[in-house]
C-alpha cells in the first residue's frame, strides 16, 4: 500500500450501514420472524408514520410517502408489502442506541473510534435469503478524519479479523465493559443473538477455516455517507479511497491502494456517479456504496436520509437480484450432476418465478434514482447473470423435453408389448377361470400358454395401478410445492 501525501480532511458527519446477506434453512422464516418479534423487533410498514424517525438517529427522517413515490408500483409490492407476505421483503427493525468503541492496533497509540448503533434490520426475502443491516454513526463529539472513518468502515465490515498473526493490527470492540475480539462476536452476541441458529450452513461443509456462511467473500456490504466542510476539495484520490475503503496504514497515516492517476480515472469512469460534482459524488463499488459531499449541513442531512431510504432499498434489491441469480446458477450445476426430475422442475419454477415477479428492467420512477440503480446493477453484473440464467432455463426445458420424450417412448413400448402379447394369447384363456366364485386349484391344470396369459393379466393390472399412483403422487407433490 502507498501512503497518500498530505493530510486527511476532517469530516462533519460519518454514517455507515453494514449489510450481511445470509441464507436461511428451508421453511424457518416464520419461526425466525416470531422469534424476532418477541425480542422487540417491529414489523416495518409504510403506513406506520412513527417509523419515519425511529431507526435512523437524531435529526434524521425517511419519508414513507417519498419512498412510495420513488419506486414503481410493482416494486413497491415487493419492497413494502401491506401484510406478512412471504413472497415479498419483510423488514423487521429494532432501535438500538448502543454505544461502543472500535479500537485498532497498538502501534503509535492505536486508533479508537467511538460509535453509536442506531438500529438493526433483519429483512426476510424470498428464496430463503435475507439481509442483516446494522446502522452506525461515528460520534460527532470526537473530531474524525476521512481516513479514520474509512478505516472504521473497513474494519467493521470484516466479521472475522484477517490479522490473526499481527496483534498490533487487530481490531476489537469495547461495549458495556466487555471486550469483543471479533466483530461477529459483538454482532451475534449483543445486537442480534437470535439470528445465528437459523442460518444455512450447508455451504460450509468443505470449508475448514470459515465460521460463518458467506455468499461471496468475508466482507459485508457497506453503505457510507461522509460529509465534509464546504471548503474541502473532493479529489480523485479521495474518491478512489472511498470506493475501496482505504483508510489508514500501520502507522496511522492515510493509505491508498493505487498510485497511477490514469488508473484512478478509469476507475472513476466505471464506478462513479458524478451528476452533482464537484460538491457530491456517489461511488458504487462491488462491496460498498458511498456518498461524499461538501454541501451545507441542512442539504447534507437530506442526502443522508436518502442513503437510509431510497438508496438503501435500491442496494438491497440489487443485492437480492445478484444473490438469487448466483444461487440459481449453483442449483443448475447440482441439477446437471444429480439429474433428478423433481429438482429440475423445481429449478424451472424458481427461475420462472424470479424473472416474472422480481427482475424488471425498470423499477425506479425518478430519473436520478434510476441512473444510480442501473449503475449498481451494472457494477454487480446482474444483467449478465440474468442472461446466463435465461440460457439455463432454455437448457432445462430442452433437457426436460428430451427426458419426457424418452419416458413416453418407454411407456409406449411397454404398453405396445402388453397389447401385442395379450392380442396373441387372448385373455379369454384365463378370464373365465377368474370370473365368479373360484378356488386356485384350477392352476394345476394350466398349460404354459395359460400361465403366460395369467402373468400378463396380473402384471398389466399392476402396471396400471402403479401408473395411476405415480400420477396422483406427482400431482399432489406439485400442488404442495406451488402452495409453498
Amino acid at each position: 500500500m502507498r501512503t497518500v501525501v498530505g493530510e486527511d480532511p476532517d469530516l462533519d458527519k460519518a454514517i455507515f450501514q453494514f449489510i450481511y446477506p445470509f441464507s436461511l434453512e428451508r421453511n424457518c422464516q416464520e419461526r425466525l420472524r416470531e422469534t424476532l418479534l418477541q425480542e422487540g423487533f417491529a414489523s416495518f410498514r409504510l403506513g406506520e408514520l412513527a417509523f419515519e424517525t425511529c431507526f435512523y438517529g437524531p435529526g434524521h427522517r425517511v419519508s414513507h410517502r417519498e419512498l412510495e413515490r420513488y419506486y414503481l408500483p410493482f416494486a413497491c409490492q415487493v419492497l413494502f408489502p401491506g401484510d406478512n407476505d412471504p413472497g415479498s421483503f419483510r423488514r423487521l427493525s429494532r432501535s438500538s442506541g448502543d454505544r461502543a468503541i472500535l479500537r485498532v492496533g497498538a502501534a503509535d497509540g492505536g486508533l479508537g473510534v467511538p460509535f453509536s448503533v442506531h438500529s438493526i434490520d433483519v429483512v426476510l426475502c424470498p428464496f430463503d435469503t435475507g439481509f442483516l443491516t446494522i446502522r452506525t454513526e461515528i460520534d460527532a463529539a470526537q473530531s474524525i478524519t476521512f481516513g479514520q472513518a474509512l478505516e472504521f468502515g473497513d474494519r467493521m465490515r470484516h466479521f472475522q479479523d484477517r490479522e490473526e498473526n499481527a496483534a498490533d493490527h487487530r481490531s476489537i470492540i469495547e461495549h458495556d465493559g466487555q471486550t469483543y475480539r471479533e466483530i461477529e462476536h459483538y454482532v451475534f452476541g449483543v445486537l442480534v443473538p437470535s439470528l445465528l441458529p437459523f442460518l444455512d450452513r450447508s455451504s460450509m461443509q468443505d470449508t475448514p477455516f470459515e465460521k460463518l456462511p458467506f455468499f461471496m467473500d468475508e466482507r459485508l456490504f457497506v453503505i457510507g455517507f461522509c460529509s465534509f466542510p464546504g471548503d474541502t476539495d473532493l479529489t480523485l484520490p479521495q474518491r478512489y479511497r472511498a470506493g475501496r475503503l482505504d483508510g489508514l496504514d500501520a502507522h496511522g497515516r492515510p493509505r491508498i491502494g493505487a498510485s497511477h492517476l490514469p488508473y484512478m480515472e478509469r476507475y472513476a469512469e466505471h464506478f462513479e456517479y458524478a451528476r452533482w460534482a464537484p460538491d457530491t459524488y456517489y461511488i458504487t463499488d462491488e462491496t460498498c456504496f458511498v456518498c461524499l459531499t461538501r454541501v451545507a449541513p441542512d442539504k447534507a442531512l437530506l442526502l443522508a436520509d436518502q442513503m437510509y431510504g431510497e438508496y438503501y432499498y435500491g442496494l438491497l434489491l440489487n443485492l437480492f437480484h445478484r444473490i438469487v441469480l448466483l444461487k440459481l446458477s449453483i442449483a443448475y450445476s447440482k441439477v446437471q450432476l444429480e439429474r433428478k426430475p423433481e429438482r429440475t422442475e423445481e429449478l424451472i419454477r424458481d427461475i420462472t418465478c424470479f424473472s416474472a415477479k422480481y427482475y424488471f428492467a425498470e423499477i425506479v420512477a425518478q430519473t436520478e434514482g434510476r441512473e444510480i440503480f442501473h449503475q449498481l446493477r451494472n457494477v454487480y453484473g446482474n444483467d449478465k447473470l440474468f442472461d446466463d440464467v435465461k440460457i439455463t432455463l432454455s437448457d432445462l426445458y430442452k433437457y426436460q423435453e428430451t427426458r419426457t420424450s424418452k419416458q413416453a417412448g418407454y411407456l409406449l413400448t411397454i404398453l405396445t408389448i402388453y397389447t401385442v402379447v395379450s392380442g396373441i394369447f387372448g385373455m379369454n384363456l384365463v378370464i373365465e377361470d377368474l370370473d365368479g366364485g373360484y378356488n386356485w386349484g384350477f392352476l394345476k391344470g394350466y398349460s404354459l400358454f395359460q400361465w403366460v396369459a395369467l402373468s400378463i393379466a396380473f402384471s398389466g393390472l399392476a402396471v396400471a395401478v402403479l401408473l395411476i399412483v405415480g400420477v396422483l403422487w406427482k400431482w399432489g407433490r406439485d400442488f404442495v410445492r406451488r402452495r409453498q
